[in-house]
């Protein structure tokens, strides 16, 4: 989206023969990048807004057990606090983001929360196994699992896409997805729940994400699958395809330039801080959806309707 002006962190645009001014866009963040994946929370300039201070928990989620992977930071760590705050213990899976990682444990345990931070590779089915095991070893019991962890790489064309850059996107978004699913399968109980991230760019199709819309798209197709397959043993599968939420995923992945026009296209004419994806969280993850599965939830300012 091109803009006429900007005044402050506000984007201009004029429509109209009388040139009336509307306000298209108020930037979340300026122009910034970081150099590796999936990002680092405490190196973002704003810091993303995670935790909703008026959010009160009324146990939604008392006595239950989550595995959050990407748990350390962006919506993983929203998801993390959100579910602390709704009685539930969880176990934070992260890459290499240990200033992160602790942050979040630091924050989850002041709320007076549990909190089990594991590090390692979800690509690598040996760690997921470890995950799992430890777990078990540590809460007895899985009712929640939140796959969120994942890459993107912005390329402008298919040719520019490594055979090495295709092999890592898939084997994160979707290997590790499934390897960890594998893993947990035998400790879900009738009520449990399993929550996939998909993404708005699999309904629209980015031209410059090409390989991973391809896993988040084929991440719809594994929950809806999975979904009827565990439907009989009242295990549910759903997924959340959220729009521009600032989180380290986007400086990592843009050229600086983009920043501040993502999420312009919404309905609402902005982006969003990670907070706001957290009730979406809680709901899939509680009792409250109990006669949801197979569905993917759209949180995205109404860029994407229907």
């Amino acid at each position: 989206m091109n803009f006429d002006y900007k005044f402050g962190n506000t984007y201009y645009k004029y429509y109209g023969k009388k040139g009336v001014k509307s306000i298209v866009y108020n930037i979340l963040a300026p122009e910034q990048s970081q150099d590796v994946q999936p990002g680092m929370e405490y190196e973002m300039k704003p810091l993303p807004i995670f935790d909703n201070p008026n959010y009160r928990g009324s146990d939604k989620l008392k006595g239950k057990v989550a595995i959050i992977t990407g748990g350390d930071s962006g919506l993983g760590r929203t998801c993390s606090i959100y579910y602390v705050k709704e009685g539930c213990k969880v176990v934070i899976c992260y890459l290499n983001e240990d200033k992160d990682a602790n942050y979040t444990k630091n924050y989850i345990e002041k709320l007076g929360g549990e909190c089990l931070l594991i590090k390692g590779d979800i690509k690598n089915h040996n760690f997921c196994k470890e995950i799992v095991k430890k777990t078990i070893d540590r809460f007895g019991k899985i009712d929640i699992l939140v796959n969120n962890a994942g890459v993107q790489y912005q390329q402008d064309k298919l040719e520019d896409i490594t055979d090495e850059q295709f092999d890592l996107t898939m084997k994160v978004n979707i290997y590790g997805m499934f390897y960890l699913t594998k893993e947990v399968l035998p400790y879900l109980k009738s009520g449990t729940s399993i929550i996939n991230l998909s993404s708005i760019t699999t309904f629209y199709g980015d031209p410059q994400l090409i390989d991973y819309v391809t896993t988040k798209g084929a991440i719809v197709g594994f929950t809806r699958s999975l979904a009827r397959n565990l439907a009989l043993k009242n295990i549910r599968v759903n997924a959340i395809a959220p729009g521009f939420f600032w989180t380290p995923l986007q400086p990592a992945c843009w050229v600086k330039e983009k920043i501040p026009s993502l999420g312009a296209d919404a309905a609402l004419g902005r982006g969003a801080m990670p907070y706001e994806l957290g009730p979406t969280f809680v709901f899939l993850g509680s009792d409250e959806s109990s006669y949801m599965t197979g569905q993917v939830m759209h949180v995205n300012g109404g860029q994407i309707m229907g």
